[in-house]
């Protein structure tokens, strides 16, 4: 039995692991911007209306939503987009190569988002369980 057919079955519980997964790492950066958790030295004491605290409002928020598949689409619109602006506000001006600007996960992170508001939440999600995934 090849890998293919071993693990299609499972493609839509898949997709909702990867929707959970990202919007994790996505929260994490909310987490430590706004609530101070796990501390992160440089994202300590933003001044609140900073572009800074404003990005971690909606890693905050974004990230939850995507945690439960909630409003998934617009949501993975807003990180796709939210995500590229600060791959080119935060590391292209320092190289054209994402491996020498330190900016591979933003990269990686807009184009999650940027599937999951095509592909949708996957089956376990708020999302779907409302009928509107």
């Amino acid at each position: 039995m090849s890998i293919e057919r071993t693990l299609a079955p499972w493609q839509p519980q898949l997709l909702s692991v990867l929707r959970f997964m990202a919007g994790l790492e996505i929260l994490q950066h909310g987490t430590a911007k706004i609530l101070h958790f796990p501390t992160v030295a440089q994202m300590a004491n933003l001044p609140i209306g900073s572009l800074s605290w404003v990005g971690g409002i909606i890693e905050l928020v974004g990230g939850t939503l995507m945690v439960i598949g909630l409003f998934t689409r617009p949501t993975a619109f807003i990180l796709c987009g939210f995500t590229a602006v600060a791959y080119f506000m935060v590391h292209a001006s320092k190289s054209f190569f994402p491996i020498l600007n330190g900016g591979e996960l933003a990269v990686l992170y807009c184009f999650v988002f940027l599937y999951l508001v095509a592909a949708g939440p996957g089956p376990w999600s708020v999302d779907a369980a409302r009928g509107k995934a």
